[in-house]
């Protein structure tokens, strides 16, 4: 049955902003592709403006359905989300040798996207009924499962840059709903071990910052003694983690640290990326008019390089605007979700704008030579048809919950 909704009471200007960046990606992803040698590349922007309109649907959808559907109904999109990401690895389209794809006539989708939608709903879900202690073991330990699980399917694709998504969000839920600062450190403090590790002397240093730490926490001893040989573990296991890797995920690492290590090969997109924003100027060098695009120079400059397009056609000017309207979004949205009466609802807002906030770190971090290569895309930019539907989804999610949000 669909819930009638007075359209007259809904926040357009979130909305707006929204679709500005929608529509902006729609004309810089044509921009991009301008020149492109193929026919079909050429008419990505046109994929784009169908998915678009597929996403509002999605949007209109979420807006008139039952108000609990979300709520009661998350377990079940976790499972399916599940099912779909076990089965895109089974049967799922290859392409650069990752699994990510299900090829539905003409249209390319995506599970992992789904999953992250799936997984919000769960973990907001879990969190605004269950009667655990915030800090308890068994709390942390389910929260913790029902992230990783598909996480490790994402990961299997392989696709490290979506699977950091699904941990972004338990960290931020388990922010949300109360857990320390601190102690979120101290559980990921084994990951920084894992870094510290792949020089000595850093690895000492950061076993003394640790001890020292601990001492001021007090978390307890036998608390502290677990997260010490955690810490001992993980850094222990760094040469064995880092021959696993794939090739092109140890350049990755390598380039981060010097973009001039493989200035021809995995550096590449970087040094051209940062050439195209500077060369870009206070004002850009016109639509249709970016030279890095034209001649061919930036790969992938339709998915996760867009902002270096726009940035070179538009100048800072562009940029700060794109900026701009997303920092909008985070700040109206915190605000919702700090209204929101409902805990439900005030999670699945907040990690939405934390799901959003992270790409658009990573994304924009990335252009600049700032962050490793991890193919996130910037949202609601960015060419795919799966992200932007999943995208709008959310913005539903969000706009309905302020419509609601004087309700429990």
């Amino acid at each position: 049955m669909m819930t009638r909704i007075d359209y007259r009471a809904l926040d357009w200007k979130l909305i707006g902003a929204f679709l500005a960046l929608s529509l902006i990606g729609i004309v810089t992803i044509f921009s991009a592709q301008f020149y492109a040698d193929s026919a079909y590349k050429q008419t990505y922007f046109l994929r784009q403006s169908l998915w678009l309109a597929i996403a509002l649907m999605a949007f209109l959808a979420v807006l008139h359905a039952p108000q609990r559907l979300f709520d009661a109904g998350a377990y079940t999109f976790y499972g399916v989300a599940l099912v779909l990401l076990v089965a895109v690895l089974a049967v799922g389209h290859s392409r650069m040798g990752a699994s990510r794809w299900f090829d539905i006539g003409p249209f390319s989708v995506s599970p992992s996207d789904l999953g992250k939608v799936a997984l919000l709903l769960t973990l907001s879900r879990f969190f605004a009924y269950t009667r655990l202690p915030i800090a308890s073991k068994r709390r942390l330990g389910l929260s913790a499962a029902l992230a990783l699980i598909p996480m490790a399917l994402v990961l299997k694709q392989p696709d490290l840059g979506t699977s950091l998504v699904f941990m972004v969000l338990l960290f931020a839920l388990w922010f949300w709903s109360g857990l320390s600062p601190w102690y979120m450190l101290l559980i990921l403090s084994p990951l920084i071990s894992l870094v510290a590790a792949f020089y000595w002397l850093s690895w000492v240093l950061y076993f003394v910052v640790l001890i020292a730490f601990l001492g001021i926490l007090r978390p307890g001893l036998l608390f502290s003694i677990v997260m010490m040989l955690f810490n001992l573990g993980f850094g222990m296991i760094t040469p064995m983690i880092w021959n696993h890797l794939k090739d092109y995920q140890k350049m990755r690492i390598l380039v981060f640290l010097d973009p001039g290590y493989d200035p021809r090969g995995a550096g590449y997109q970087i040094i051209q990326s940062k050439i195209a924003i500077g060369s870009g100027g206070i004002l850009g060098k016109g639509f249709l008019n970016g030279s890095q695009a034209r001649l061919d120079y930036l790969p992938e400059r339709h998915t996760d390089f867009i902002f270096s397009v726009f940035g070179e056609e538009f100048g800072l000017l562009g940029t700060l605007i794109v900026i701009g309207l997303f920092l909008y979004i985070f700040y109206r949205c915190l605000g919702i979700a700090v209204r929101c009466r409902s805990k439900f609802a005030s999670n699945v807002i907040f990690g939405a704008i934390s799901i959003f906030f992270f790409q658009f770190i990573v994304n924009i971090g990335m252009t600049l030579g700032l962050m490793p290569v991890t193919g996130l895309p910037l949202p609601f930019v960015s060419y795919g048809g799966t992200a932007l539907l999943t995208s709008w989804v959310l913005v539903g999610l969000i706009v309905i919950s302020e419509y609601h949000q004087h309700e429990y």
